[in-house]
């Protein structure tokens, strides 16, 4: 996929400018970067990963794509997500394939919803499969997601986009809503 392809599969997710946002499982930021273009430079990013690396490359990507008037303020947290952060209450989460290696994605998704502010967003985009392999080894289909969410306590499910994946089928994106209460 190219940047296109990220952006137009979380756009309808992201009505407006602005806003804190997080991206859980960020890696070199594919998601962080279409995430940027979407929120605007009035827009504020946690992108977390355990991957430095990862981390280190990504901000190198975010500044060549955006002149500095442009980018949202971004901060990298060199961290699992799957652990204790410290973030401010958030607008909105993105998880972009890095679900798939939680063993325990409800556990999970109930841990990140506590980020959310009452009617904040999350996003995720995973595969749409159901047979495990060495690259998704939990897949996490849409009809998976629907019911994780729900359990986790998020309402209005709906899916945003799909794409062809040259690997595994269907790549989707969905959307859900931390409640008021």
């Amino acid at each position: 996929m190219i940047h296109a392809d990220h952006v137009n599969l979380i756009r309808d997710g992201i009505p407006k400018p602005g806003g804190v946002w997080a991206d859980f499982g960020s890696g070199a930021g594919a998601f962080t970067l279409a995430l940027a273009e979407l929120i605007g430079p009035s827009g504020e990013i946690y992108s977390i990963d355990k991957d430095k690396h990862a981390l280190s490359r990504q901000q190198h990507a975010l500044v060549a794509r955006f002149p500095n008037d442009d980018l949202p303020t971004v901060h990298y947290l060199d961290s699992d997500f799957t652990k204790p952060l410290d973030l401010p209450s958030l607008d909105g989460g993105v998880i972009a394939n890095a679900l798939h290696f939680q063993p325990d994605a409800a556990t999970v998704i109930g841990q990140l919803r506590a980020y959310l502010r009452p009617g904040g967003k999350f996003i995720i985009v995973e595969y749409n499969i159901t047979r495990s392999n060495p690259w998704v080894p939990h897949p996490v289909p849409f009809k998976s997601w629907q019911k994780i969410v729900m359990l986790a306590g998020f309402i209005q499910t709906q899916l945003l986009a799909t794409r062809p994946s040259r690997t595994f089928g269907e790549i989707y994106a969905a959307m859900s809503i931390n409640p008021d209460s």
